[in-house]
C-alpha cells in the first residue's frame, strides 16, 4: 500500500514512512492512494471474531509490505490484552434504536487508547529496525496526551513533548500526562489554545533546521496510523447490530475531524453506514461547513467538552480533498488560503461528496446538561460531556427507527468529574486501573505560547536522528 499527500507535492511512502513521518514534508497529511474494499460476503464472515483477529484482518490492506500477517496480530494482541474489557470496544444499549459504543476501556480511560496503544508498538517495531531514533511532538485538548505518553513512556529509541493549553484540561487529564514519570517524557503547559499548541506541531514539522536534526514524528490524529486504528471498531460495533444486511448509523464527538473520518473510511472499505453525524459543541466550525459549506475560523470558546474546543479542524483536509476529486495542487491552494484568512469555501464538489454520508449538529451547554440528565434517568447511563454532545446529536437526527444508532462514548465520565456532577448530583468515582492519581506527584514546565519557546525546549531536550 502506498501513501500519497493531500497537497500532492510530498513523495509517496510505504506503510512504515508514513507513520514514521506523520505529517508529510508538504505540510499535507498521508492516505492510502486507493481505498481496499470488502464485499459483503467477506464482511459478514468477520462476524463473531476476537477482537484483536478483527482489528489484524481490517487493517491487512494497509500495511501490506511494511508488516506480516503474523506481526500485525502480534502487535494487535498485545495492545488490545491491556484493556479492562474482553470486547475492548463493548455496545451498551440506551433504548429501541439508541446505542452507545464504549471506547473509555483502555489504560488512560479514553478512545485515544485504542489506536495509541498500537501506534507505540508500531514506532518500537519500525525503530528497531532501522536503528533510529523518534522525537515525538504533540498537542493535546485532553485526552490524546495522555494516551499517547502511556504508550510511549519508558519505549526505547522515543522521545515525547506533549504540548497542552495551560488551564484549558481538567484536573484528572492533565494528572495522567504529568505524573508519569519516565525520561523520555516532557510535558509542556503552553500559554494558549489548543489550535494554538497544534499550529506549532505543525509548524515544528515544516522546520528544515529541527527536521535536519531529528526525526519529528505525530501521534495526533494527523498521523495516518492511528486514523487506521480507529476504523476498526465501526466494523465492530456495526457487526454486532446485523451488519452488513443491514445499516447502521453512527454520532461521533467531533474536535480534529479524525474519529469521524475513520467512520468515512469504514464506509469507503464497504461498511454499510446510514450517516454519519458529526457532533459538535459550541466551538462549532464543523457544522457549518457540513451545513452550509462555511468553514470559518472564530476564537475558541473554553467549555466542559474542552477535547473539542478546537476551531481548525486537521483531519478536515483528508475529507475534502477525497470529495474533491483528490488534486493536491488545487488542495494546497486552498488549504494556503485558508491558513493565512482562517476562513474558506467549500467548493461544490466538497459539499455534495460530504453530503452523501454526512450530517452535524450543534451542542450547547444546556442541551449537553439536559442529555447527560436524560441518560441517567432513562437509562442509567452516566456519561462524560463529549459522549452527552454526541448522544444529544443522535436524538436529534429523526433516523429511520429501524436503523441503530450508535454513540460513541469517547472517555470515562470520571476524566469530567465536576461537570457531570453538576448536572446529575452523582460524582463519577475514577476505576480502580487508574490507581493513586491524585497522590502522585505532578511535573511539567510551563512556557509562554511562542513557537521560538517551544522549539528551543524541544531541541535542547531531544534525542538527534541517529
Amino acid at each position: 500500500m502506498e501513501y500519497i499527500s493531500t497537497r500532492g507535492s510530498a513523495e509517496a511512502l510505504d506503510f512504515e514512512g508514513a507513520t514514521l513521518a506523520g505529517l508529510a514534508s508538504d505540510g499535507g497529511l498521508y492516505l492510502p492512494r486507493e481505498w481496499p474494499s470488502f464485499a459483503p460476503e467477506e464482511i459478514a464472515a468477520m462476524a463473531g471474531l476476537p477482537y484483536a483477529q478483527l482489528a489484524a484482518k481490517i487493517m491487512a490492506p494497509f500495511v501490506g509490505g511494511s508488516l506480516s500477517a503474523d506481526e500485525l496480530l502480534a502487535l494487535c494482541e498485545e495492545a488490545y490484552g491491556r484493556f479492562s474489557h474482553k470486547a475492548v470496544t463493548p455496545l451498551a444499549q440506551l433504548d429501541e434504536q439508541q446505542w452507545l459504543l464504549e471506547l473509555f476501556h483502555g489504560p488512560t480511560l479514553a478512545f485515544k487508547d485504542v489506536a495509541l496503544q498500537l501506534l507505540g508498538l508500531f514506532f518500537e517495531n519500525f525503530l528497531s529496525r532501522r536503528k533510529s531514533n523518534l522525537t515525538i511532538v504533540g498537542a493535546t485538548s485532553g485526552d490524546t496526551g495522555s494516551a499517547a505518553i502511556d504508550a510511549v513512556a519508558g519505549r526505547e529509541g522515543i522521545d515525547i513533548f506533549m504540548l497542552h493549553p495551560a488551564g484549558r484540561i481538567s484536573d484528572v487529564q492533565r494528572r495522567q500526562m504529568t505524573t508519569v514519570r519516565a525520561p523520555n517524557v516532557y510535558n509542556i503547559a503552553m500559554d494558549g489554545s489548543f489550535d494554538d499548541a497544534q499550529a506549532m506541531v505543525k509548524r515544528m514539522f515544516g522546520d528544515a533546521d529541527v527536521t535536519g536534526r531529528f526525526n519529528i514524528g505525530a501521534v495526533n490524529s494527523i498521523n495516518w496510523a492511528r486514523l487506521m486504528a480507529q476504523v476498526v471498531y465501526y466494523f465492530a460495533a456495526a457487526l454486532q447490530l446485523g451488519s452488513p444486511a443491514c445499516k447502521v448509523a453512527f454520532s461521533v464527538p467531533t474536535g480534529n475531524f479524525g474519529d469521524v473520518f475513520a467512520g468515512y473510511v469504514a464506509a469507503q472499505m464497504g461498511l454499510p453506514i446510514e450517516r454519519l453525524i458529526v457532533a459538535t459543541n459550541v466551538n462549532d466550525i464543523l457544522h457549518r461547513a457540513i451545513s452550509d459549506g462555511d468553514y470559518s475560523a472564530g476564537e475558541v470558546t473554553p467549555t466542559v467538552a474542552p477535547s473539542m474546543d478546537i476551531q481548525v479542524s486537521s483531519n478536515f483536509e483528508r475529507l475534502l480533498f477525497d470529495c474533491g476529486g483528490r488534486d493536491g495542487d488545487a488542495m494546497a491552494e486552498q488549504m494556503r488560503a485558508f491558513e493565512a484568512s482562517k476562513a474558506m469555501q467549500l467548493t461544490n464538489a466538497q459539499r455534495e461528496g460530504a453530503a452523501k454520508l454526512f450530517t452535524s449538529s450543534r451542542t450547547d451547554g444546556e442541551q449537553l446538561s439536559q442529555t447527560l440528565r436524560w441518560a441517567h434517568e432513562n437509562a442509567g447511563q452516566v456519561l462524560d460531556p463529549h459522549t452527552a454532545i454526541g448522544l444529544h446529536a443522535a436524538l436529534e437526527a429523526q433516523i429511520d427507527p429501524a436503523i441503530p444508532v450508535v454513540t460513541l462514548a469517547t472517555a470515562h465520565p470520571a476524566k469530567f468529574r465536576d461537570a457531570v456532577e453538576r448536572a446529575i448530583g452523582q460524582r463519577p468515582a475514577l476505576p480502580a486501573r487508574v490507581g493513586d492519581l491524585f497522590a502522585r506527584e505532578e511535573a511539567y514546565d510551563e512556557l509562554p505560547g511562542t513557537y521560538e519557546a517551544v522549539r528551543d525546549y524541544v531541541t535542547s531536550r531531544a534525542t538527534p536522528a541517529n
